[in-house]
């Protein structure tokens, strides 16, 4: 296992956290069928499999997170489904939805950097990746 800086551990505790809690706090909403979260999945053709599936993964990209080791693979699964919600937000969603003032795509947004940086930080961790890293 590699050795972090304590500056380092400290920013990949805080991205992994951030992340994991935005993925998990937008759970219940997806799960339990929340007026909005339906309303997103319907306006892009994905509901409601679309809705459990993104729930599904989600919740194990923040399980991931909070496990050191994994934590690269918490982040790219965070990260692939950020990069799904933000395309949808540019592309046919809007980045108010029912009038949010923008907050769903900036949670987005603020989890796919810190997924980013998480993978970064990791990213001797990443099997294949790490051959070819000093």
């Amino acid at each position: 296992m590699e050795t972090f800086s304590k500056t380092q551990t400290v920013l990949s505790w805080v991205c992994r956290l951030t992340a994991a809690v935005i993925l998990l706090q937008t759970l219940f909403f997806k799960f339990t069928g929340a007026p909005e979260s339906v309303y997103i999945f319907t306006k892009v053709g994905m509901e409601p499999w679309g809705r459990y599936g993104s729930g599904i993964v989600e919740l194990i990209a923040a399980i991931l997170l909070m496990v050191r080791c994994k934590a690269w693979l918490g982040a790219l699964l965070g990260l692939g489904t950020m990069c799904g919600a933000i395309s949808f937000h540019l592309t046919i969603l809007g980045i108010s939805v029912q009038n949010d003032g923008g907050l769903l795509f900036a949670l987005a947004v603020v989890t796919a950097v810190c997924c980013v940086i998480t993978l970064y930080l990791h990213r001797r961790q990443i099997p294949y990746v790490s051959r070819f890293i000093n």
